[in-house]
């Protein structure tokens, strides 16, 4: 896992397409912002693992990833 340290309005981006953005921080809580293409599935970890789940795509594994975000990953891992 790569771990980076951000500040508000500051950004990370994920190959050339992907921008993740720090829109507040807050005590504890950290308003994040996701640019993405369209054909970019962006969830939130638990709604991720419902539809996992409604799927039945979990078969006693804790996590499963969707082949459609593995493709994703591939993609972005090319030069």
């Amino acid at each position: 896992m790569l771990v980076l340290t951000r500040k508000a309005n500051q950004s990370i981006m994920i190959g050339d397409d992907i921008e993740i953005s720090i829109l507040s921080v807050a005590g504890e809580k950290v308003r994040v912002g996701i640019t993405a293409p369209r054909s970019v599935p962006v969830y939130r970890d638990e709604v991720y693992l419902e539809i996992v789940a409604e799927r039945g795509a979990i078969a006693g594994a804790e996590r499963s990833f969707q082949p459609e975000v593995d493709a994703a990953l591939e993609k972005l891992a090319k030069p």
